[in-house]
């Protein structure tokens, strides 16, 4: 049965809702931009923009969600009056196309808490990237599926007027939480779709009680759960990817009453130097079914290059998770026992590992800290501290304090333990020290998930103020304190002091919302 489109002022149009995974390849391969690589992923080019645009994100400014939004760089306003003329010009652009793709799929493993999503949209690629990324209704839930919570608007082919108030180009992605709406304008770029649905959901779900997290998740044998927190470059992908545990999700979970679930049905991975040996997982799921977004390929035989920058860095595969040999379907999973923090310290003076009390978790939570290396991006020479609040502070809708409020409360409720494993440097600082190693990275975190952490004693690192494990089984014990790893002493107090300065630096724009003990969680800077 085809949706009536006609209440979004769309009509006498050919409208494919949700087609076989066959007919999609068939039209998205007569467009421009589409081609098919030798293992039979679908390959796509997103023209123009080949990342999200944050500075063309807008949220709908009304009375009913005004006091609930994180406004400012993140969150920007956009009057109604401008957001009805940029909707009205999605869907003349809707209108006049011969054909219409309506995905309708579900957002959320948990049915207590899923919402129900359709994506209106012109590429056939941008409509398989939906069908992986949304879960997907069987035929019975499709024929009931009814009227959906949110509706996607994806007109990226066409511009926004850059003459409507309170946008600064002619790329206009915007969410309205009164009339659950996305709109998209001027990017074609597929990864905005996911997000709006990510960013609607770190809306909705709290104000049910449910911790919205930019994280992975999977399952040990005895039905334990761990979350992994963590920007790129840490490690996250490969330390949750684990053979000897079930697979929960890779990228955004729910935590409520009763569990953690995962969001989506598919997984949206970086490919740029994707190798089998490095990510065997994500290789062998690049098959047919999956999408291939601005890779670098043979036309003549479909051989993708993975380490072909040349059109980005930020080269993309989206595949359904039942593509994963160890996914745990349906994904969801008990209260996690383990909330596990990764970083990659490239300043060399955070311990491989430490445990936190929830206050210390809320502060880490909130800060989100990495590190940049030389080689991570252009122009980077040296460490540089990097700080996304909630480790997805793009997505947010509420102040980060809320979310941290959330995770406190749960961790309390759940006797859930926190750790921040920094998965960087040691004996120094990048260009002097070594990277930790993985084989000792692995070991830290069977150590911490299989329980034999839990009663190791610990010492209180004197800057960072953390308690850290004087013992890890498998690990050499003069890793565990980074000071003692460094030649030069004094070069570690100094470093330590600098980075201690940087994290308070970061959180003073979070200090008027935190009590007392997540201040005094902090680091010393001396």
């Amino acid at each position: 049965m085809q949706p009536d489109l006609t209440p979004y002022g769309i009509s006498g149009v050919r409208v494919l809702r949700n087609p076989s995974v066959p007919a999609l390849y068939k039209l998205a391969l007569d467009e421009p931009g589409c081609s098919l690589a030798d293992t039979g992923a679908l390959i796509a080019m997103s023209n123009a923009k080949t990342g999200r645009s944050p500075k063309d994100k807008r949220i709908v400014d009304h009375p009913a969600n005004r006091d609930h939004v994180w406004w400012g760089p993140v969150n920007i306003a956009i009057s109604d009056e401008s957001y009805q003329i940029n909707k009205e010009t999605a869907i003349d652009f809707l209108q006049t196309r011969e054909r219409v793709f309506c995905i309708d799929g579900f957002a959320g493993w948990d049915p207590h808490y899923r919402i129900k999503v359709r994506v209106l949209c012109v590429r056939a690629y941008h409509a398989l990237f939906m069908h992986n990324m949304l879960i997907r209704p069987t035929p019975g839930q499709l024929a009931e599926f009814g009227d959906p919570d949110w509706v996607i608007f994806n007109a990226g082919q066409f511009f926004a007027s850059s003459r409507t108030p309170d946008l600064t180009s002619k790329t206009s992605v915007n969410i309205n939480f009164t009339t659950r709406e996305v709109t998209i304008l001027g990017t074609e770029y597929a990864g905005e779709m996911k997000k709006g649905v990510f960013t609607v959901l770190n809306y909705v779900l709290p104000l049910r009680g449910i911790l919205t997290m930019h994280c992975s998740a999977n399952e040990g044998p005895s039905g334990d759960t761990a979350i992994f927190f963590g920007l790129s470059g840490t490690g996250k992908t490969t330390l949750s990817a684990d053979p000897k545990r079930q697979l929960i999700g890779d990228d955004e979970h729910g935590w409520s009453d009763t569990g953690v679930f995962n969001f989506e049905g598919g997984c949206y991975a970086k490919t740029i130097r994707l190798s089998k040996e490095g990510e065997p997982d994500i290789w062998n799921a690049i098959r047919f079914g999956s999408v291939l977004e601005n890779v670098g390929f043979d036309e003549r035989t479909g051989k993708v290059d993975y380490d072909d920058g040349l059109i980005t860095e930020n080269t993309r595969t989206s595949y359904p998770i039942e593509f994963i040999p160890n996914a745990k379907i349906p994904c969801i999973g008990n209260h996690p026992q383990n909330i596990i923090f990764l970083t990659c310290d490239a300043f060399g003076v955070l311990p491989p590992v430490s445990r936190l009390t929830p206050e210390q978790a809320m502060y880490h939570f909130i800060s989100g800290y990495t590190a940049k290396v030389a080689g991570t991006e252009v122009g980077v020479t040296d460490p540089e501290a990097t700080f996304s609040a909630c480790y997805g502070a793009a997505f947010l809708v509420w102040h980060p304090m809320f979310y941290a409020e959330l995770l406190a409360k749960k961790m309390k409720e759940h006797r859930a333990s926190a750790w921040l494993i920094n998965t960087g440097w040691s004996g120094g600082a990048f260009g002097v020290g070594q990277r930790m190693s993985l084989k000792n990275t692995r070991a830290i975190v069977d150590a911490v998930l299989s329980g034999a952490m839990d009663d190791v004693e610990t010492t209180t690192d004197p800057t960072f103020g953390v308690a850290v494990p004087t013992g890890a089984p498998g690990v050499p014990s003069e890793v565990l304190i980074p000071r003692q790893t460094w030649k030069d002493k004094h070069a570690y107090d100094a470093t330590a002091a600098k980075l201690a300065q940087l994290f308070n630096d970061n959180f003073r724009k979070y200090a008027d919302r935190a009590g007392p003990e997540v201040l005094a969680a902090g680091p010393k800077a001396s």
